[in-house]
């Protein structure tokens, strides 16, 4: 199974496709509620399939129609789900206003870290060392595993939902996406095994809901699906002026708390992997007073008490990223989209019930997958030629 792929949605099945036919080679009822994520382990060995309360872990070679493992905890719908490069844990995000991380092996929370509203995703980043939330009050929020707290508060609208973030394969942007249609660009620095952000670019990607967007495996794309029965395809190129961060005496009334982009070189790869052991040690976290004390700090941990996240000034200065594409067949909202390996190929899913296979270079449609029939709200994909990518 050199390319797996996956999708699930509202009719209670997850099934899996064959890429190149179309066609749908096995299915798994999810009787229990709809599906609202899926994802695969790094390995290809496994299929998270996150639900109402819990999230169900499939083997993906075994014909066997039951989960081997279930993931109880949460008391609400599951809105994401990720795993760490080995599979050692995952990080969930739920509508319970809770991050969760999991040791994979024995199914337990190693880290509950409590949000003030409805979570709407969670990525880890390259470095295996953070994860990246976003919530329902516009909050985007980066934790560092290790020192088991938040360091970063970005609040890009307050009190617009943000639906979704990406992080760079290398670590060098994030993005996020809101109910507004705005994408929010920061880049991404590493000084003395600290994360900087700095802001770079705001833009309005649609003039309705944005649902999900994903940066491509090569970072040279960002795909933002949308309500507006539509996914645009943006050109990204953080080489050149398109992402360089804006002259700060342009906005006199913002100030920043992340180092000059001029003193720190971009980083062009951060490894696999920082951990050997399920999780990064817990660490005692910096002193508070290199933090911003105007920052709630709801985020506490018993190992940070007192220490508040850092607010990262945001950009509000409108410069679009270059249109490249924009693919218009699908008939309803479009929820969720996967890139391959290569980055030349996009997979949608709609609520029209499809998915699609989309060709980017033509913005073709190269197959169309049918057999939902209630809308399909997530997709997983994996193609990379070895176990983990």
């Amino acid at each position: 199974m050199s390319v797996i792929l996956c999708t699930a949605g509202y009719d209670h099945t997850i099934r899996f496709w064959e890429a190149l036919s179309g066609i749908c080679s096995r299915t798994i009822q999810h009787p229990e509620s709809q599906v609202n994520r899926l994802c695969i382990t790094p390995d290809k060995k496994y299929l998270a399939a996150a639900g109402r309360h819990v999230v169900r872990l499939y083997d993906i070679k075994s014909s066997n129609p039951s989960p081997i493992m279930v993931f109880e905890g949460h008391t609400n719908n599951i809105t994401a789900v990720a795993f760490h490069v080995d599979t050692k844990w995952m990080v969930t995000s739920s509508e319970d206003q809770t991050v969760k991380v999991w040791d994979t092996r024995t199914g337990t929370v190693q880290r509950n870290y409590p949000h003030s509203s409805a979570v709407n995703d969670v990525v880890i980043h390259p470095n295996q060392g953070e994860i990246v939330s976003a919530d329902r009050a516009g909050n985007v929020r980066v934790f560092d595993l290790g020192s088991d707290r938040c360091t970063h508060q970005l609040i890009p609208a307050e009190e617009v939902s943000v639906s979704s973030v990406s992080v760079a394969n290398d670590g060098s942007l994030l993005a996020a996406g809101n109910n507004h249609g705005d994408v929010y660009i920061w880049r991404m620095y590493q000084e003395n095994n600290e994360t900087s952000l700095a802001p770079c670019r705001v833009f309005r990607a649609h003039k309705e809901y944005l649902t999900r967007l994903l940066l491509s495996p090569d970072i040279k794309l960002l795909a933002t699906c949308s309500s507006d029965h539509t996914v645009k395809i943006w050109r990204v190129d953080p080489n050149e002026e398109l992402l360089e961060v804006i002259d700060e005496s342009e906005f006199p009334n913002m100030t920043s708390t992340t180092p000059s982009p001029s003193t720190i070189s971009l980083p062009t790869n951060f490894g696999t992997s920082t951990s050997t052991s399920t999780l990064p040690s817990t660490g005692r976290p910096p002193s508070s007073t290199t933090m911003h004390s105007n920052t709630t700090s709801s985020l506490s941990t018993s190992h940070s008490q007192n220490a508040h996240p850092q607010i990262t000034p945001i950009i509000t200065h409108r410069r679009p990223l270059p249109l490249e594409t924009t693919l218009e067949n699908h008939q309803r909202w479009v929820w969720d989209c996967a890139f391959s390996a290569d980055s030349a190929y996009l997979v949608t899913v709609c609520s029209d019930h499809y998915a699609r296979l989309w060709e980017l270079s033509t913005s073709s449609i190269i197959r169309q997958y049918s057999g939902h029939h209630r809308g399909a709200v997530c997709v997983a994909l994996n193609d990379y030629s070895g176990a983990g990518g």
